[in-house]
């Protein structure tokens, strides 16, 4: 015979598990990045997660076959398409509160302090004051530069004027010379005083 979880603990741990996930999805990432999807997708999926991971604390479920399913449903998931390292990080940040608050075993203080590990963790290493003088662009270019790899210092020099800040370094991801374009990453400095004003 199956035993049940008890109902209480089980919506107390559905309390911190939704309340920690509210806290890293809407409080920090949204906050910050306004993706509306990644936000809908993080939190559905930690409701997701909690529920399967609460059902099989329930059975006797081996556990590489639960981190199989779990594997699978990630997998499945991401491959539809590409996201960010960014977004992937508090995608996976919102199943990893559900396991750590779903998972029986454990006392509910703990839970709770583990739970704030995570989200207190996400809010230092993506402060916007870490590493405040740097910040990254995709660009696309409508003109492929010739010194985009044969000159890297003038093509920074050319990249910063345009965009009107200090490029520090560029990664070109794709060149298309049937349409002459060529898509590139932009790692530049932030202006102290804010970003300025001008062409782009």
């Amino acid at each position: 015979m199956i035993d049940q979880l008890p109902s209480t603990e089980t919506a107390m741990r559905f309390g911190i598990n939704v309340l920690s996930m509210l806290i890293l999805v809407f409080g920090l990432y949204y906050r910050r990045y306004r993706d509306k999807e990644l936000v809908t997708a993080a939190s559905m999926f930690n409701v997701f997660v909690f529920g399967v991971l609460t059902v099989l604390s329930s059975v006797e479920f081996s556990i590489t076959a639960g981190f199989g399913l779990f594997a699978i449903l990630a997998l499945f998931t991401l491959r539809s398409e590409p996201i960010s390292k960014i977004e992937i990080t508090y995608f996976f940040g919102a199943i990893a509160i559900a396991v750590i608050c779903s998972v029986i075993g454990t006392t509910l203080p703990f839970v709770a302090a583990v739970a704030a590990v995570v989200i207190f963790s996400a809010y230092v290493l993506d402060h916007p004051l870490i590493l405040r003088s740097a910040d990254g662009v995709k660009i696309t270019l409508d003109k492929i530069d010739h010194d985009a790899l044969s000159n890297p210092a003038r093509m920074r020099a050319d990249l910063s004027a345009r965009l009107g800040v200090d490029v520090m370094s560029y990664q070109i991801t794709a060149l298309n010379y049937i349409n002459d374009m060529a898509s590139i990453n932009v790692f530049y400095r932030k202006p102290r005083t804010g970003l300025r004003q001008g062409k782009a």
